[in-house]
C-alpha cells in the first residue's frame, strides 16, 4: 500500500517546515526501525516535507497505524513535536499517494504553480532514496510515471509561464493607473503562490519601497530573503493606510481586506497624526524611540496626513483574499482575478486545467497498472497451482500401461483435481451464507452467468463446476480429486 505524509505551505506553518527542512534522511529511519514499511523516499524542501512509504499492507486495508508510525518515526528524527506535525500534515493513501505526487511534480501545488524547479527536486529525492537503499519496486514506478507526467506537463501545456504570465498580466493592466513605479510604495500581504514572483516583476518596474506582511508569521524570512519590509500586526494598519498599491496573494480560506478594515486603516492614520512621510521614515521601527525627524518622538509629529488619493488593490487571492465591498470606497479601485482573466489569452487560462487533466489521465494510468500488477501476481500463483497439479497427474500416470483408456481416465482426474478447490470453497460460501461471491467469481473469471433461484424455490439446477443435474443426485469429490455421484 502506498502513503504519502505531506506537510507543506499549504497546511504546516513555517515553524514546522522550518524543522522538517533538513530530514531529507528521514527514509532511513522510517525504513530501518518501523516494521510498517517496506521502503520510503522523502522529499523536503524550503517549503515542503513529504514521506512517499511503502506501507507492508494490502490495499484497502486500516492506514492509521501505518500513518501514527510515520509521524512518530519522523519526529524521532527531526526533534519536532509529535501534535505539530499531526495537526500540519496531509495524509494521502493509494492511488491519491499516486495523484497528489503527480501534481506537486508538475508544479500545481508549488507556491508558484507551475515553477519547475520541483521536479528536479523530486528525482533528487529518488536518487538520495536508491544511494541508502529505501525505495522499492513500487516507489520505483511511482516515481518514474511521476518524472513522466512532469515532462508532459511541460512540454503539453503552459503551465510553466501560468504564474508569471498572471502576475506580469495584473502588472501591466496597472500601468495606466501608475505615473512612476520608482516612487510607488507596495504593501504585500501573504507569501502564498505569487508572492515570491510578485516582488521580482515589482523590482524589475524600478519599485524599490516593499513591505511585507503574513498572518502566518512567514513575512520576516519571506522580507529578509528578499530585501524587504517585514509589517509586524500592530503596523498593519498604518501600512494598509499609506499604501500606492495593495498586492494581496495569500492561501487564507477567508477574505483578508474588507472594506471596513480600509477605512478604519484611514482613519486611524489620520486620527494619530503621522504623516505619510513620517510613517516612510520610520518603516516598520516606526514605534521605536527616536524622531525620524528631528530626534523628537514619533507622537510629537503633528504633520496632517498625506495619505495617497487613490489606492490600487490586486487580489492574486484563491480563493479571493480581499472583499469586493472595497469598491464601496471612493478611493480605491480592485483588480482580482477574475478581472485579470477577463484580459488573459484563452491558452493561459486553460494551462492549469490542461496540466491537471494531464495529472488525472496520469493518476488512472497509474491505478490501472497496479491493477494489472496484482491480477498478474494472482495469475502467476494459479498457473504455478494447474501446472504443479499437471505434473503430479503425469508422473501418477506414468505408473501405468499408456492406452486410450488409462489416458481418458487420467484426463478427467485431472479436471477433478482441478475442480477440487472450487467445489470445496463452493460448499465453504454457501455454509457461510455467501453463494452469490461463488457465482459472481465464476462470471468474473469464466464469463459463466449462472441464474439464481429464488431461495425458497426447490428445483433442480446444474452445478456450475461439474455440469451435473443436481436434485436427487449431486457429485461429490474424494480424496484424491476423481468426482463420484452420490445419491
Amino acid at each position: 500500500m502506498l502513503l504519502c505524509v505531506s506537510s507543506s505551505h499549504k497546511n504546516a506553518p513555517f515553524s514546522l517546515l522550518e524543522g522538517l527542512s533538513g530530514a531529507a534522511d528521514a527514509a532511513r529511519t522510517l525504513t530501518s526501525r518501523n516494521e510498517f514499511f517496506s521502503g520510503a523516499v522523502v522529499v523536503a524542501t524550503c517549503n515542503r516535507f513529504e514521506a512517499y512509504l511503502d506501507v507492508r499492507q494490502p490495499e484497502g486495508s486500516d492506514p492509521r497505524l501505518a500513518v501514527v508510525a510515520a509521524w512518530q518515526a519522523v519526529c524521532a528524527h527531526t526533534g519536532v513535536e509529535y501534535e505539530d506535525l499531526k495537526t500540519g500534515s496531509a495524509v494521502y493513501v493509494g492511488d491519491a499517494a499516486a495523484q497528489h505526487l503527480f501534481s506537486v511534480t508538475a508544479g500545481l501545488e508549488s507556491l508558484v504553480v507551475g515553477e519547475t524547479e520541483i521536479s528536479g527536486q523530486v528525482a533528487n529525492a529518488l536518487e538520495h532514496a536508491r544511494e541508502i537503499g529505501t525505495t522499492t519496486s513500487d516507489l520505483e514506478r511511482l516515481f518514474q510515471t511521476a518524472a513522466k507526467t512532469s515532462r508532459e506537463v511541460k512540454n503539453q501545456t503552459k503551465l510553466g509561464r501560468m504564474g508569471r504570465s498572471i502576475v506580469q498580466l495584473a502588472l501591466d493592466l496597472s500601468d495606466s493607473r501608475i505615473v512612476d513605479w520608482s516612487r510607488l510604495r507596495v504593501l504585500l500581504v501573504g507569501t502564498g503562490q505569487y508572492a515570491r514572483v510578485t516582488v521580482a516583476a515589482l523590482k524589475t518596474r524600478g519599485v524599490t519601497d516593499i513591505a511585507v506582511h503574513s498572518a502566518s508569521g512567514r513575512a520576516e524570512h519571506f522580507a529578509e530573503m528578499r530585501e524587504l519590509r517585514a509589517v509586524r500586526p500592530e503596523r498593519l494598519t498604518h501600512e494598509l493606510a499609506c499604501a500606492d498599491l495593495i498586492v494581496t496573494c495569500t492561501t487564507s480560506p477567508h477574505t483578508v481586506i474588507d472594506a471596513a478594515l480600509l477605512r478604519a486603516s484611514r482613519t486611524e492614520a489620520a486620527h494619530t497624526g503621522v504623516s505619510r512621510a513620517a510613517v516612510e521614515a520610520a518603516g516598520s521601527d516606526a514605534d521605536a524611540t527616536g524622531c525620524p525627524f528631528d530626534h523628537g518622538s514619533v507622537s510629537s509629529v503633528t504633520a496632517v496626513p498625506n495619505l495617497p488619493a487613490r489606492q490600487l488593490v490586486i487580489d492574486l487571492g484563491m480563493p479571493r483574499n480581499v472583499a469586493v465591498d472595497v469598491t464601496d470606497l471612493p478611493e480605491v479601485e480592485l483588480l482580482d482575478l477574475e478581472t485579470i482573466k477577463l484580459h488573459a489569452p484563452l491558452s493561459e487560462l486553460r494551462s492549469s486545467d490542461d496540466a491537471r487533466s494531464l495529472v488525472d489521465e496520469a493518476a488512472q494510468s497509474f491505478h490501472q497498472q497496479r491493477n494489472q500488477q496484482r491480477v498478474g501476481r494472482g495469475l502467476a500463483q494459479l498457473k504455478a497451482m494447474f501446472f504443479d497439479k499437471l505434473d503430479a497427474e503425469i508422473e501418477r500416470s506414468r505408473r501405468h500401461e499408456p492406452s486410450q483408456a488409462n489416458t481418458e481416465k487420467a484426463l478427467h482426474h485431472l479436471v477433478g483435481v482441478l475442480l477440487n478447490t472450487s467445489m470445496q470453497r463452493s460448499r465453504e460460501l454457501a455454509a457461510e451464507d455467501r453463494p452469490h461471491d461463488f457465482v459472481d467469481a465464476l462470471e468474473a473469471l469464466y464469463g459463466i452467468q449462472v441464474d439464481m433461484p429464488d431461495e425458497d424455490a426447490e428445483t433442480c439446477g446444474r452445478c456450475p463446476i461439474a455440469h451435473e443435474l443436481l436434485g436427487p443426485h449431486t457429485h461429490r469429490a474424494d480424496d484424491d480429486g476423481s468426482l463420484r455421484s452420490v445419491s
